[in-house]
């Protein structure tokens, strides 16, 4: 046999996303250069890798041990060429860190410089809700998460970062005759409410609950995003993060309304599980966040703690 290595990342994302087209996007490549290559990887073995039935790509059974198989060997390559950059004393390897989703505004921050510095670093970052995050770290999947509301069901270390502050948000039509910091601005605009499973939702929900506010025409969105485009429309108010609001702010687009017990304030933490061995990779990062995090949030963050 005689196939290549990019043979094998070919096929191992064909496998991963069941489609040529979508794999030749990922890879950046054009869908003729991937066919060609999985014909070529293909014509090597006499048991098919991957069928065809209507319009959709399954991966038989022997091509998903010939998946597995690849992944290995491609895992080897990549050990081998941080080993290559470590033995020359650069930091080399892989760091692997889960962000709850209002945290894309923050995590950025505080990577950028050390991947700026450190080549040999290859970053995964996963964005997901509450919930994914905490399973990811009890899964042992990620080196680090970064999280709003430390969980208590599992012992971690962690490095408090920075402030979050939650208000209650409300587009620029608001009415600003009941945006009085009273009860009845829930009366007059409907709440919209973040996912289950997410952080932000359960901050609301504890503060609603503990005031006894009445709330109408609840609505959920999957994403702070979506959720801030929908406050910006007109389709109601929310408590939201400060944290991804920043130019909506002084664009006028969204303004805070002034409500007792409000802003609500946690801290953003960087967690790992207490009995993790990390790598010399997340410990390089580890270091570099306990000896950067001031300048960060000083470089990047002044506007947040103005308010």
């Amino acid at each position: 046999m005689n196939y290549t290595l990019h043979q094998l990342q070919i096929f191992l994302k064909i496998t991963e996303l069941k489609s040529i087209t979508k794999a030749s996007e990922a890879l950046f490549l054009s869908q003729p250069a991937v066919s060609i290559q999985l014909k070529k990887f293909q014509d090597q073995f006499s048991i098919p890798l991957t069928e065809i039935i209507g319009r959709q790509l399954y991966v038989t059974e022997f091509g998903k041990e010939i998946a597995e198989a690849a992944e290995k060997i491609l895992h080897e390559v990549e050990m081998i060429n941080y080993k290559s950059l470590a033995f020359k004393g650069e930091v080399a390897g892989r760091l692997k860190i889960s962000v709850v989703s209002t945290g894309k505004y923050v995590m950025p921050y505080f990577l950028s410089d050390f991947t700026k510095k450190n080549k040999g670093v290859d970053l995964v970052m996963d964005v997901t809700n509450k919930d994914a995050v905490i399973k990811s770290l009890s899964d042992n999947k990620v080196d680090f998460s970064l999280v709003s509301v430390v969980p208590d069901q599992l012992k971690l270390n962690r490095v408090e970062l920075m402030e979050n502050k939650l208000f209650l948000i409300g587009g620029a039509a608001t009415d600003s005759n009941v945006a009085s910091g009273k009860k009845k601005i829930f009366e007059h605009h409907p709440l919209l409410y973040r996912e289950k499973g997410s952080a932000t939702r359960d901050a609301m929900e504890a503060f609603i609950a503990g005031k006894d506010l009445p709330t109408r025409k609840k609505m959920e969105l999957t994403s702070n995003e979506a959720l801030k485009q929908a406050v910006i429309a007109g389709l109601g108010v929310s408590i939201m993060p400060l944290i991804g609001l920043k130019n909506e702010l002084r664009n006028g687009d969204l303004k805070i309304i002034p409500f007792k017990g409000l802003p609500l304030v946690t801290n953003w933490n960087l967690v790992w599980l207490k009995n993790k061995k990390l790598s010399p990779t997340a410990a390089a990062y580890l270091d570099f966040i306990t000896s950067e995090k001031d300048r960060i949030i000083e470089d990047h963050f002044k506007w947040h703690q103005s308010y």
